[in-house]
């Protein structure tokens, strides 16, 4: 679980890398364009992440990776990393069911 942590600390680190290379590609004069790829990056490695889960692999490294690509040009990306770094701090406690739980009250 740890591993898993430390895992989304780094790729969340890494969001500035994925912003400074859509500004080297020159994508940031073209937000719309920028937008369509971003998406299309992101989503694809998400769909290899999910793939993962049943295939050996590092699902587990790879699905948040696509969120960071995601998030930075999406806000329900970002939300999902929130309530996904939330949920691995009250596993970390020992507090699956709360951590995981769907029917949450608000």
């Amino acid at each position: 679980m740890a591993n898993l942590q430390d895992g989304l600390g780094a790729v969340e680190r890494n969001m500035e890398l994925v912003q400074k290379i859509t500004a080297a590609v020159g994508l940031h004069h073209a937000p719309k364009i920028r937008r369509i790829v971003v998406g299309v990056i992101g989503g694809t490695i998400v769909l290899i992440g999910l793939a993962l889960v049943v295939l050996p692999g590092p699902a587990a490294v790879v699905i948040p990776l696509g969120l960071v690509i995601l998030a930075s040009e999406f806000a329900w990306a970002r939300h999902v990393l929130r309530h996904g770094r939330q949920a691995v701090k009250k596993a970390r406690r020992g507090k699956w069911r709360e951590a995981f739980s769907f029917a949450r009250d608000r």
